[in-house]
């Protein structure tokens, strides 16, 4: 392993320090799961003080990019209809999608 000298160690210190003193890093208010719970029962905005909404995610619905190449005509197609049911391209793309795989089960 290599030893970092003096000033690499402070560097990195000094870098941690920073991010954690961010607003970003900072953690939101920690309360007992009771009363967390008599919050959200009685539908109370003091909830929103303890929850992080940029890092939360629905269970079991992760998304997974992936590409897709269709044929200019197709595309044009799906913009089509995606304008005429006032949704954006990738909306139409997994509507249609779930549709069509609700539909076989």
């Amino acid at each position: 392993m290599k030893k970092q000298s003096a000033s690499s160690r402070s560097a990195v210190r000094g870098r941690a320090k920073v991010r954690s003193t961010s607003a970003e890093g900072r953690r939101k208010s920690a309360i007992p799961a009771e009363k967390f719970d008599e919050l959200f029962d009685s539908g109370s905005d003091e909830i929103d003080k303890h929850l992080d909404w940029d890092k939360a995610r629905r269970p079991g619905r992760e998304v997974q990019r992936v590409n897709v190449d269709f044929p200019v005509d197709l595309l044009r197609a799906i913009d089509r209809e995606a304008r005429r049911i006032g949704v954006t391209r990738q909306a139409f793309i997994k509507l249609r999608l779930a549709d069509t795989l609700a539909g076989s089960h």
